[in-house]
């Protein structure tokens, strides 16, 4: 049977790369998960150990070799051509690792690579929060903040594959310094970390005591909203998007933040530029990752 005629039967592989877990995944052509399977990261997570755990895995989790292409998501920039992880948060000794070639020459299967938080803006366009949806971005409210851009149902990466690092944006330029060497970035004032270091408390705190009717947590949820939908102008201006999904466990006090983060929105952007728009929690949790890669690993085979 030639590719077009058995395409509904075939199989590709989604793995999420993470500084503690590698989460693999294979999924059939309408996003069905058809086996997962979670390994630990080998500590420390050298190139070659962390390769030699990931194939360990794909056998495990397809001894029968059926999928047809793989997708990884890495904790870190990739080229443009996704077949270099640049650099790899978090895992030691990670510069310019030709991680899809190694896993092709291990695997022989076509392997694709991208950033982790675009793999998760994939996998809400494909079977999340942006699925309805052919513009959408992604921001991913974690330790910093990343970001994904889907523009017409593709990932926009831009030039060398560095483009949708959304949380980088400036929005204060008098603002605390920034890992990326920037000034009061949307990083500083939405992450998690920027949570902490604004209240000495977790985001999951803050949520329990304005649930509680706490009047400080309530305030500080309703300037936090400010702060991201200031944040969100500037890429709404630029985007246009029809949604924008926000992913993370900050998520989960989403009710005390969204309506100022909304109210900020309407009041900084042009009717004309937020038509429609759409302010969504994601959907697939930590899944969304691998997911995505799945979805990635689709263009490889895809005619």
């Amino acid at each position: 049977m030639g590719k077009e005629s058995d395409f509904s039967t075939q199989q590709v592989l989604g793995i999420d790369l993470g500084g503690t877990a590698i989460k693999l995944g294979r999924f059939g052509q309408d996003g069905t998960c058809l086996q997962s399977l979670t390994v630990p990261t080998p500590q420390p997570a050298t190139p070659q150990v962390v390769l030699q755990v990931m194939v360990e895995a794909i056998a495990q989790i397809d001894p029968a070799q059926q999928s047809i292409a793989i997708g990884v998501g890495t904790p870190g920039p990739a080229d443009a051509t996704g077949r270099i992880a640049r650099v790899a948060i978090n895992l030691e000794g990670w510069q310019d690792v030709p991680l899809a070639e190694w896993l092709e020459a291990k695997t022989n299967r076509p392997t694709i690579l991208a950033n982790d938080a675009n793999c998760a803006g994939l996998g809400e366009a494909w079977l999340g929060a942006g699925r309805r949806f052919r513009n959408m971005i992604l921001l991913t409210l974690g330790t910093g903040v990343g970001g994904a851009i889907i523009i017409d149902n593709q990932l926009f990466t831009g030039h060398q594959g560095a483009g949708g690092e959304l949380g980088l944006i400036t929005l204060n330029p008098d603002g605390p310094p920034c890992n990326s060497g920037n000034q009061g970035s949307l990083e500083q004032y939405v992450s998690v970390t920027a949570i902490r270091r604004r209240t000495g408390l977790e985001p999951d705190q803050l949520g329990a005591l304005a649930k509680a009717g706490n009047p400080d947590a309530l305030t500080f949820w309703e300037n936090y909203g400010k702060d991201l939908g200031a944040g969100l102008a500037s890429l709404i201006y630029v985007l246009t998007p029809e949604a924008i999904v926000i992913g993370g466990g900050v998520c989960a006090s989403a009710e005390f933040f969204f309506p100022s983060t909304l109210a900020e929105i309407e009041r900084r952007v042009l009717p004309s530029s937020r038509a429609g728009l759409q302010l969504l929690c994601a959907e697939l949790g930590n899944q969304a990752g691998m997911v995505g890669a799945a979805k990635l690993a689709w263009t490889k085979v895809e005619v």
